[in-house]
């Protein structure tokens, strides 16, 4: 169960109104998705997975922002046990990255998951070729497209109509669920599986949320309501475990999309105690107090729990506002709470500065002018 340490002024025939919306939405599929997964899409995930482990040292998955960021923050928070290692790319338009990645996997026995809904976004469709011609030159064409797992519209798009001529293994990404609200959908418990995270137990924890966390979710996303019409109007997720950083980084591109429209919305940051107190610990210190600083409180030893201690302390007394999220447990459970609960609190942030959490015109405007110039 997730808890708060905080509380704020809530206008509860508010909240109902914002939660039928966010239920009437085209793109608000995922509020109630951990309890209604397709059981049948559930199984074909399972057992892909296990194919690809049985032939595979490598599953190279391609995509981009929430394509990519949600299962890579929990395999990496997780660090499953795994004989099969995820390899990304796609994700940025390097040319040293995508050789590293291409020599990374080398001789070695390896698949594709490709993740991307129309099959036209720049970056991946770059890596998706690059990787397609290596598996075709390893296992020739038959084989190679057996290895290929497209995670698409159902209906229609580039990739979708590629994967249905070729014969890949098919798996949905939901018209009404957007990208960085995915990571519990095929997008992300696919690569998940395979990399040996306990999936059932993520959804099993996501399920519970959906009722669990409302009142923390609504009580939180009231109180950064409340500091934004202070002037603090960015907001420093802080975490305690290295290895959460690409957790830190799906939030980031949550918060950052679904309320940076129309001139509004609070800018999210993140750092990782202690290591960022000895470089950005001065600035939150002593710089500007336009900032407030939420903790991911994650279950930790006794001297990390010390640390987190120490820095609610002094940055309270320094004037920065200190949001804490308890998160009940590190594991595949937690996760599946944690996922959920800040897609829902995102959500109600969004809707209470009056912006659509759903959609991303600024990316679009990047996507049309890079067109141009390509």
């Amino acid at each position: 169960m997730i808890k708060i340490n905080f509380t704020s002024e809530v206008d509860a025939g508010q909240v109902q109104e914002i939660l039928r919306d966010i239920a009437k939405d085209p793109m608000g599929g995922w509020l109630h998705l951990p309890k209604k997964f397709d059981i049948g899409e559930f199984a074909r995930i399972h057992e892909a997975a296990k194919k690809i482990q049985e032939e595979s040292e490598y599953l190279v998955c391609i995509g981009i922002g929430g394509s990519y960021l949600g299962h890579r923050a929990v395999i990496e928070s997780l660090r499953p046990k795994s004989e099969t290692k995820i390899i990304y790319a796609g994700n940025s338009l390097s040319k040293r990255e995508l050789d590293w990645a291409l020599d990374k996997v080398g001789d070695h026995d390896f698949s594709i998951n490709v993740i991307s809904k129309s099959g036209t976004t720049l970056e991946p469709a770059i890596a998706f070729a690059a990787f397609k011609d290596k598996l075709v030159e390893k296992y020739g064409t038959e084989e190679a497209y057996q290895r290929i797992y497209a995670t698409t519209d159902a209906k229609k798009g580039e990739l979708h109509d590629e994967a249905v001529a070729n014969g890949y293994a098919r798996f949905v990404v939901p018209n009404n669920i957007g990208g960085r609200f995915s990571v519990l959908t095929a997008v992300g418990l696919l690569p998940m599986a395979v990399a040996g995270v306990d999936i059932d137990k993520l959804l099993e924890g996501a399920s519970d949320a959906v009722t669990s966390v409302v009142e923390p979710a609504v009580q939180y996303a009231y109180m950064r309501y409340a500091l934004d019409s202070k002037g603090y109007d960015t907001e420093m997720f802080a975490s305690f475990e290295p290895a959460t950083v690409f957790f830190n980084e799906w939030l980031k591109q949550l918060f950052g999309e679904s309320e940076g429209k129309d001139k509004r919305g609070i800018l999210p940051d993140s750092v990782i105690y202690s290591t960022d107190l000895h470089s950005l610990g001065q600035y939150i210190q002593d710089g500007r107090r336009n900032l407030f600083e939420t903790i991911i409180d994650y279950p930790t030893d006794e001297m990390n729990a010390k640390v987190v201690s120490a820095v609610r302390t002094a940055h309270t007394a320094g004037g920065i506002p200190v949001l804490n999220i308890a998160v009940s447990s590190f594991d595949e459970k937690g996760f599946g709470e944690l996922i959920y609960f800040f897609e829902l609190a995102c959500a109600i942030s969004a809707k209470l500065i009056g912006v659509n959490p759903f959609d991303q015109p600024g990316v679009e405007a990047y996507k049309a002018e890079l067109k141009k110039l390509l």
